[in-house]
């Protein structure tokens, strides 16, 4: 019997390793663009995010001629009620992390994003009931217990982390249920999302409040909003294509270790005893997570 060809998705390609790594490094050097503007309110960073992420996203898909695809969406009760519920937990999303960025909880940050596979994992156990390794038990457990040490440290939970981690892996929960294309269904959120912000701006604006248009330097860096926002999630998108799940599995702790490094490097935020607990929990959590992903899939 002749040996059947190995399946796309099992083979990595130079393409989809550059696109990812791309997307990860956007990421990782986020916190320094965000610190950028601290002296403006979360809100209205996020408002600028989504409306000018809306003509960069509009331009790929008219590039890729999938426009008929939103036309759909748009037609389909269902497929805007389940944008509207991604739209709202990317919203949280960044909203929690612009926040952490500007008042110096960059390091609870990149402990959200760091917690955030594992705390896919137990979701995939508790909702779509998949069974879990030892060595996955065992992560799980450590990465529980580094939380607890945070807890009982600061007397009160990671909140920023937590907040992190619960909105996006909802997020990508909900996202799997939206049939359409990944760059499809970011346009559909920020479609959604676009005359929440157009208000919130149009009142600021009217009011003297908002800071765009007060300085070249600001103006700037709210029109960037959309491209560090769109462009890293559209070569995530095409990134994940084109690589096997087990090289994005491990390209993914680079986000969250380049935002650890500027935390304590550059934005010199405390790292107590604590921390020195916690965070090396979390990495040999991530580490038994990691070879028992590899050990599943050799096994398959």
């Amino acid at each position: 019997m002749s040996t059947p060809n190995p399946l796309p998705e099992n083979n990595d390609t130079l393409a989809g390793f550059g696109y990812a790594l791309a997307a990860y490094f956007i990421w990782g050097f986020l916190p320094l663009y965000m610190k950028a503007l601290a002296h403006i309110p979360p809100v209205e960073v996020i408002a600028h995010r989504i409306i000018w992420s809306l003509p960069i996203a509009a331009a790929v898909l008219i590039y890729q001629g999938r426009t008929n695809d939103i036309k759909r969406a748009l037609k389909t009760p269902s497929m805007l009620a389940m944008g509207a519920v991604t739209a709202t937990l990317v919203s949280v999303n960044w909203m929690i992390y612009v926040w952490a960025i500007g008042t110096g909880h960059a390091l609870d940050a990149a402990l959200g994003y760091y917690i955030n596979p594992l705390f896919s994992v137990l979701i995939g156990f508790v909702i779509l009931k998949e069974k879990l390794s030892n060595l996955q038990w065992a992560a799980i457990a450590l990465a529980a217990l580094a939380v607890v040490v945070l807890t009982v440290d600061a007397g009160r939970m990671p909140m920023v982390a937590l907040g992190l981690t619960l909105s996006w892996a909802a997020y990508a929960y909900f996202k799997k249920s939206l049939p359409i294309g990944p760059n499809q269904g970011f346009l559909l959120e920020v479609l959604l999302l676009t005359p929440f912000a157009l208000a919130y701006l149009v009142y600021h604006a009217g009011t003297g409040t908002g800071h765009f248009g007060q300085t070249t330097s600001d103006t700037l860096l709210l029109m960037g909003t959309g491209l560090v926002t769109a462009i890293p999630l559209m070569f995530y998108a095409n990134g994940a294509k084109q690589l096997r799940l087990s090289t994005i599995g491990v390209m993914q702790y680079i986000a969250p270790t380049m935002i650890f490094l500027t935390a304590v490097f550059l934005f010199h935020e405390p790292f107590g005893p604590a921390r020195a607990i916690a965070f090396p929990m979390i990495w040999a959590a991530l580490a038994l997570y990691t070879w028992s992903f590899f050990a599943q899939k050799r096994a398959a």
